[in-house]
């Protein structure tokens, strides 16, 4: 597969940062428009998202560079080639949280709504950006055969791009695709839920993804490793961890308290 989309000779259009793109657009107009149900500016939820992801790109880069420094240790402007792939989604969402909650506590916005409005657009955005590991022929699984890809079902796009110098993979960036597809989709249906609580669409968000990341990421061959241990995993175990306990603690109190669908209730944004 080929990774390049367009070939100017001066300049290279990828597709992986097409694919990143493409989540980026759909993701955030999701967000934006949830914002401006809750009569968020929409200036304010734009600025939210630019800082959010600038900051989730370089914590994104920063996170994949540093598990494998033993390379970019003595090729340090390679470090730059983001377009070439190589973002850690773990380092991306850290780097991404920490820039939402200070630019939420800095104009007095409800940090844990405006997550919950943001994970919808960011779990589909993921979805989508998985596709740039297909293009750059990484973030696959282990190998197989063809006969295998042929009895998933798979689309004759998907199983060549598979065959990479000569070996087929299992697509394990398809499987993220479509866990995170699927769970856009629950968490899209759970947000709307008359009784759900402003934080439990976040804890959702930790323990969906989390657990399909963790089963997904034993499958994969180039993982970013603690010792023996797959990263990915570790961190997987500690959202699913965190957003069970999350999920328990917003939920208690009256069901008719904190409602995230309280549009009687919002905070006046100071933007």
């Amino acid at each position: 597969m080929n990774p390049v989309l367009i070939d100017l000779g001066f300049i290279k259009i990828y597709w992986y940062s097409i694919m990143i793109l493409l989540g980026l657009f759909i993701g955030g107009s999701l967000i934006i428009g949830e914002g401006k149900r809750f009569k968020i500016p929409e200036d304010y939820m734009v600025n939210t998202i630019m800082y959010a992801v600038i900051s989730g790109i370089i914590g994104a880069r920063i996170y994949y560079v540093l598990f494998n420094w033993s390379y970019y240790g003595s090729h340090l402007i390679d470090i730059l080639k983001v377009w070439e792939g190589g973002l850690a989604i773990h380092g991306g969402i850290l780097f991404g949280l920490i820039s939402v909650v200070l630019y939420t506590k800095k104009y007095e916005v409800n940090t844990t709504r405006l997550l919950d409005i943001a994970v919808v657009g960011l779990i589909i955005g993921q979805a989508i950006g998985r596709w740039g590991n297909f293009f750059n022929g990484e973030a696959h699984g282990a190998a197989t055969t063809l006969e295998v890809l042929t009895n998933l079902h798979l689309p004759k796009f998907i199983v060549d791009g598979m065959n990479i110098y000569g070996t087929y993979y299992h697509p394990t960036f398809l499987y993220e695709s479509l866990w995170c597809t699927i769970g856009f989709i629950v968490l899209l249906i759970f947000r709307r839920r008359k009784y759900t609580k402003i934080g439990q669409t976040t804890a959702l968000y930790l323990v969906w993804y989390g657990i399909g990341r963790f089963f997904i990421e034993g499958m994969r061959t180039d993982s970013l490793m603690l010792g023996n241990l797959k990263a990915a995993q570790l961190v997987s175990i500690l959202f699913v961890v965190i957003g069970i306990i999350v999920f328990i603690i917003k939920g208690k109190g009256s069901k008719l308290e904190n409602q995230y669908n309280d549009l009687a209730n919002i905070e006046s944004v100071k933007f």
